[in-house]
């Protein structure tokens, strides 16, 4: 019976750096979570403990520390790329390279005086990601978030589904809907300003998510969608997946008092699990692009 590797990868997981710009006396934090992972010729050191093609993964720990101070990190996706690019082109038994990266914010903390220069707060908003994978001389680069908690407290509605006999959820015109948004988006290739068009994404999302009036949490998700492929067109696609965080109407009745859609209990599961991909017509084949991107269909 013969036996063989197959696909395989390997690295450093969770490599956490802060990188603070002293450039001036206003001073900045990037506060980001690397795994870098690689692809290429390693049968050697699987299948018969042979090191002479093995990075180690502290090399490659070293080697995100280094290029923060070398080459600073400013938008987490061109630091991605700086990553990958490295590995691919200095080994030559280094084919491919995944880099993935999360970015936690920290805000100024606000003074009499105005935004204090060195003094920072974590913000309790959404974690932007992002995930270069390189593969030869291709490039994919996925930008996203997860996290973004948003809630409409009116402006939704859910009727019109099948009945069965185990059927107990009631129709309504008028609900709370709240979700928590991850989302990625693949670029068409990699001459992108990511800052500008993360900021405008985002933007876009939170402006459909408020101004649709929603039939169901699958048509909300669709129209944020539409919305970034129609003013981005250098993003071949767009995924997401959106739990339902459900809201439920008190019966205030046993204690005499009415209930006009004011006090709900939120319920933290089991709950709706929404998923899907808006894609431009046209775009180019995703490639290994997402490989290795859990819960993203």
């Amino acid at each position: 019976m013969a036996i063989r590797l197959g696909a395989n990868q390997y690295g450093k997981a969770e490599v956490r750096l802060v990188r603070i710009n002293r450039d001036t006396d206003v001073h900045t934090i990037k506060d980001v979570n690397v795994t870098s992972q690689l692809r290429g010729d390693f049968d050697a050191v699987h299948t018969g403990g042979d090191n002479a093609n093995c990075v180690a993964t502290d090399t490659q720990k070293n080697t995100v520390y280094a290029f923060a101070r070398k080459h600073g990190v400013h938008a987490i996706e061109d630091f991605a790329l700086l990553l990958a690019r490295y590995h691919v082109d200095t080994f030559d038994h280094v084919s491919g390279s995944r880099q993935e990266v999360q970015e936690y914010t920290w805000n100024r903390i606000a003074t009499p005086e105005g935004p204090h220069d060195h003094a920072f707060v974590r913000s309790g908003a959404e974690t932007r990601t992002t995930v270069v994978t390189k593969d030869g001389d291709a490039e994919w680069v996925l930008s996203g978030f997860e996290g973004l908690t948003v809630l409409k407290s009116t402006g939704s509605e859910f009727h019109g589904y099948p009945k069965t006999e185990f059927t107990t959820l009631a129709e309504t015109t008028d609900r709370i809907l709240a979700t928590d948004v991850a989302a990625r988006w693949r670029y068409t290739g990699t001459a992108v300003d990511y800052d500008a068009t993360y900021a405008s994404v985002r933007a876009l999302l939170l402006e459909a998510f408020a101004t649709t009036h929603s039939l169901a949490l699958q048509q909300t998700l669709y129209t944020m969608g539409e919305s970034v492929l129609r003013a981005h067109p250098q993003i071949a696609e767009i995924r997401f997946s959106m739990p339902n965080k459900h809201h439920f109407l008190v019966d205030l009745s046993p204690f005499g008092m009415d209930n006009p859609n004011e006090v709900f209990f939120a319920a933290d599961r089991p709950y709706g699990k929404i998923e899907a991909a808006v894609v431009r017509d046209g775009a180019p084949d995703p490639g290994r692009a997402w490989e290795s991107v859990p819960g993203f269909l």
